[in-house]
C-alpha cells in the first residue's frame, strides 16, 4: 500500500524535473538576451523619461512624458518632418524596388537568354560590397561636383554642373538611387528564385487558352510567387525604414556636410544623441521608433498568417 504514494511522488518529481530542464538549458541564452537586448531597451525607456543631456549628465531627473510630447506634438521639433520623410522614403523605395526587381527577374528568365548566369552574378556585386565603401564611392565617384561621373556627363552634354547633395529634393533622389542600386540585387535574387519555382505547364495551358503576357503575369506569375516573396519584402521594408548609413554618409557626415537638411527618424535620433547631446529626447524618439516597428511586425505577421 505504501508503494503507490511513493510511485506517484517519483512520477511527479520526474515531471517537475522535465519541466525545469528546458529552462535550465536555455538559461545562459536567456541571460545573454536579457543583457544585450532587454536591458538596453528598458534603460532607453528610462532615459526617455528624464532630462538627461550634456548639461544634466549627473543631476538629471524624471520629467515624465515631456520628451514624447515634444517629439510628437511640436512641429518645430523636427521629428514629424523626419517621420514623413521616412515614410515617403520607405514607400517609394519599396514600390520601385519590387516593380524593377520583378521585371528584371522576368527578363533574366526569358527562355533562350544567353549568359543569364553571368548577368545574375554581376548583379550581386552591389549587394555583396560593404555598404560603407559603396556609399563613399558613390559620393566621390558619382555625385562629386568637380570629379563625379554624373557631372562629367552633364558637362560633356553642355549642361551646368550640379551639386546633387546640396538641397533636400536632389539629395533625397540621390540617396534613393544609391539605395536601389545596393538593395535591388537581393530582391532580384529572391524574385528569380520564386520565378523558377513556378510550374511552366501553367503558362503552356494559358497560351493554349489565348492568354497574353500580361494576363499570364497577373493571373499566374504574381499569385504563384506571392507567398515566397512576402517574407523578403517585409524584411527589406524593415531595413529600408531604419536606413541610416546612406543618408548620413552622403549628406550629414561630420566634416563633410553637403548642405542638405534631409532627416529620417534614425538620423534625427542620432543627431539628438551625438550632436545635440539631448539623450532624453533621443531616447524618446528611439522608443517611438521601436513602437512603430513592433506595430508593423504585428500587422505583417497577421498578414502572413492570413496569406498562409
Amino acid at each position: 500500500m505504501l508503494c503507490a504514494p511513493l510511485f506517484r511522488d517519483g512520477v511527479n518529481s520526474m515531471k517537475n524535473r522535465q519541466k525545469i530542464r528546458p529552462w535550465t538549458y536555455s538559461l545562459p541564452a536567456l541571460i545573454l538576451i536579457g543583457i544585450i537586448v532587454v536591458f538596453p531597451i528598458l534603460y532607453t525607456g528610462y532615459i526617455s523619461l528624464t532630462n538627461m543631456n550634456l548639461y544634466h549628465w549627473d543631476d538629471y531627473h524624471i520629467i515624465g512624458l515631456e520628451n514624447f510630447a515634444r517629439a510628437l506634438t511640436k512641429v518645430d521639433s523636427g521629428f514629424l518632418g523626419a517621420l514623413a520623410t521616412t515614410i515617403l522614403w520607405t514607400v517609394l523605395n519599396m514600390v520601385i524596388q519590387v516593380v524593377l526587381a520583378f521585371f528584371i527577374a522576368l527578363g533574366l528568365n526569358v527562355k533562350g537568354l544567353k549568359l543569364s548566369r553571368f548577368y545574375k552574378t554581376l548583379l550581386m556585386f552591389p549587394w555583396a560590397m560593404p555598404a560603407y565603401i559603396s556609399i563613399l564611392l558613390w559620393r566621390v565617384g558619382m555625385y562629386n561636383t568637380e570629379f563625379g561621373f554624373l557631372n562629367k556627363v552633364l558637362a560633356a552634354l553642355g549642361f551646368e554642373k550640379m551639386n546633387f547633395l546640396s538641397e533636400n529634393v536632389p539629395a533625397f533622389i540621390s540617396c534613393m538611387v544609391l539605395n536601389l542600386w545596393m538593395a535591388l540585387p537581393f530582391m532580384i535574387m529572391m524574385m528569380d528564385s520564386a520565378l523558377q519555382s513556378v510550374d511552366k505547364s501553367y503558362y503552356e495551358s494559358a497560351k493554349l487558352d489565348g492568354a497574353g503576357f500580361w494576363k499570364q503575369t497577373w493571373y499566374i506569375t504574381v499569385p504563384a510567387i506571392r507567398p515566397i516573396l512576402i517574407p523578403s519584402v517585409i524584411m527589406t521594408t524593415f531595413t529600408t525604414f531604419k536606413q541610416f548609413d546612406i543618408v548620413y554618409l552622403l549628406t550629414m557626415q561630420k566634416g563633410s556636410l553637403s548642405g542638405a537638411t534631409l532627416q529620417t527618424i534614425i538620423t534625427y535620433a542620432h543627431q539628438n544623441a551625438f550632436v545635440s547631446n539631448n539623450y532624453g529626447l533621443s531616447s524618446a524618439v528611439s522608443i517611438v521608433i521601436f513602437g512603430f516597428i513592433i506595430l508593423f511586425s504585428l500587422f505583417t505577421n497577421r498578414g502572413v498568417k492570413e496569406e498562409a
